[in-house]
């Protein structure tokens, strides 16, 4: 597998796997709403990097360098739980200064206990009812 900073070639892969990943992850969200489009929208000035294996695009993360922030995680569901999202977080963490942040959905608990199992701490819950995200630290 190989981890790398990814172009705009890689675009029309990477709008796939941020719908295909969200649509079969996102039980909490009408999937009916999420087009190709949203992986545009959702990454504007975001450093993106991404995993593949023989140029085949295994899952992404958008970073917002400037806060050290990680904005986005997606991999692909035909290779979830298969090490992808952790030489992702991996890599994103190397790229940035510590502390990094993240903000998780309540409602991911695959995706919470993914970052807990790999060293992130919850730090607080924020938002509204219905729409509330895990503040995350890893240091």
């Amino acid at each position: 597998m190989n981890i790398r900073e990814a172009s705009e070639l890689d675009y029309p892969d990477l709008r796939l796997t941020y719908l295909e990943s969200r649509r079969k992850s996102f039980y909490w969200a009408n999937i009916e709403e999420m087009t190709l489009e949203d992986f545009d929208r959702d990454t504007v000035g975001e450093y993106i990097l991404l995993a593949e294996d023989d140029f085949h695009i295994l899952g992404f993360t958008s970073l917002y360098l400037p806060d050290n922030f990680i904005h986005n995680l997606f991999v692909h569901p035909d290779f979830s739980g298969k090490g992808v999202g952790v030489q992702l977080v991996n890599s994103a963490v190397e790229k940035m200064n510590k502390p990094v942040r993240l903000k998780c959905v309540s409602e991911n608990r695959k995706a919470l206990n993914f970052y807990e199992n790999n060293g992130w701490k919850k730090v607080v819950e924020e938002g509204k009812p219905g729409e509330k995200y895990w503040v995350m630290v890893y240091d």
